[in-house]
């Protein structure tokens, strides 16, 4: 299931930035008082209470000369297409303005749930101005004042409570779902057919050419799929038209709704900095991976190929040691039977659970060939391992004093995990906590 996605829309310089920087509780977008500064949407994920979401800030939608600015109309609209909430910042002191009133009329059409804030709001006095944004039709105006965080809150409440519900939602656990990320034009669209047996998808030497998210449902043996091509995702300076930028966050949601993500490399154009930053987000997205190079019966190969560019792919991506490496030709169909087979394991490697009595076998196993260090007098005293969740699977490490583990003993642990009961393909999440010695295990 994927998270809700709120759009933060407005003309520029309301403040949107801020309260972007203020809900995601770190500086991830450009604050500055000149109009436009913000040229690029940026998500994040945040999260209310319980409630998980991610979250889009635009570009200023500006009005010139009786008519929207073409592109930014264009961005602002898709994101309202692509959003379950709208958030929309208006500025308190300037009162409302006529773009103001332009976009009001574009939210009103759009029949989306719209928050209206109004910011700048930061003292009583200016309490009164709120009551002229009634005019825009968009319900009850929240005053905040992003800057300080004043009112958030509230705010918040109301995104929320704005939510679709997604308590109805029929969802087969049996089906595997999988997202097909990569830069554009690297394949993965004749990937999805050469998987599928048969031409669903369209397939274009064009980058961009898939710009939207295509589900297609098929079964292999009695395992079902959902195989999920998206849009390439672009450098940022190759992010030209609004419909591009969208289709980022198009993938994104893919990965999301994912259990295994193909990750398609080119063989040919070899590891980019995209690639990385796609590879980085897949990674922080806690779902399985596969590394999977494509158009390798044209990368002019000798004996040791595959061996060297493995070896590239894990010293360029560190994070992803975990990750199988599969090597394909869309084109020939070249090792494409091996790919849902692949994902099958993936899948169920995700999904492993280990009883606690093992686990701690384990850790004590671990614990005499690398006893727990000690900084400055004091002893790590490790005392139990529990697992408490799975895809990802997640561990929690209780010991006497959290501060004293140091990354390097989590990591050792990590893989003495890893070289127990693989999770191949599937990040680990190590969790640890400060327990007093005799305390309850749980």
């Amino acid at each position: 299931m994927s998270k809700p996605i709120v759009a933060i829309v407005g003309r520029p310089n309301v403040g949107k930035s801020t309260l972007f920087n203020q809900i995601g509780k770190k500086r991830v977008s450009i604050v500055d008082d000149l109009p436009g500064v913000t040229r690029d949407r940026i998500y994040l994920d945040a999260v209310w209470l319980d409630k998980s979401f991610t979250m889009i800030d635009t570009g200023g939608i500006e009005f010139e000369d009786g008519t929207f600015v073409k592109d930014i109309r264009r961005q602002a609209e898709i994101a309202v297409e692509e959003a379950d909430v709208i958030l929309f910042v208006v500025d308190g002191r300037d009162g409302v303005t006529m773009t103001d009133e332009e976009i009001s009329k574009m939210l009103r059409r759009s029949n989306k749930p719209v928050i209206l804030a109004v910011n700048k709001i930061d003292s009583p006095k200016q309490e009164n101005d709120v009551y002229e944004f009634y005019s825009l039709g968009l319900g009850d105006p929240i005053p905040i004042a992003a800057s300080n965080s004043l009112n958030l809150g509230d705010l918040l409440d109301a995104v929320v409570a704005a939510f679709p519900d997604t308590s109805d939602e029929n969802i087969d656990k049996d089906e595997i779902s999988i997202a097909v990320v990569g830069r554009p034009n690297v394949g993965k669209s004749s990937l999805v057919n050469a998987v599928l047996g048969e031409d669903r998808v369209i397939v274009s030497d064009v980058a961009g050419t898939t710009r939207d998210a295509i589900d297609t449902h098929f079964t292999e043996g009695d395992t079902k799929f959902t195989l999920i091509d998206t849009a390439g995702m672009r450098r940022k300076a190759r992010i030209d038209e609004a419909i591009e930028r969208y289709s980022v966050m198009r993938a994104l949601r893919a990965v999301d709704r994912a259990n295994v993500v193909l990750m398609v490399i080119s063989a040919v154009e070899g590891l980019t900095d995209q690639d990385k930053k796609i590879a980085g987000f897949v990674h922080d997205s806690g779902k399985g991976v596969i590394i999977v190079v494509n158009k390798w019966d044209i990368y002019d190969k000798d004996e040791k190929s595959t061996l060297r560019f493995t070896e590239m792919l894990r010293n360029e991506l560190p994070f992803l040691q975990y990750a199988p490496v599969l090597y394909v030709s869309a084109l020939t169909k070249k090792r494409i039977d091996h790919v849902t087979g692949l994902v099958k394991y993936v899948a169920n490697q995700a999904a492993l659970r280990i009883q606690t009595s093992v686990l701690n076998e384990l850790l004590r196993d671990a614990m005499l060939v690398n006893p727990p260090p000690a900084h400055q007098g004091r002893q790590l005293k490790v005392y139990f391992l529990t697992q408490v969740g799975i895809e990802p699977p997640k561990f929690v490490i209780f010991v006497n004093e959290p501060e004293l583990m140091h990354f390097s003993y989590v990591r050792f642990l990590e893989n003495k995990l890893r070289e127990t009961f693989g999770f191949e393909g599937t990040p680990i999440k190590m969790i640890v906590r400060g327990k007093k010695e005799g305390d309850d295990d749980v």
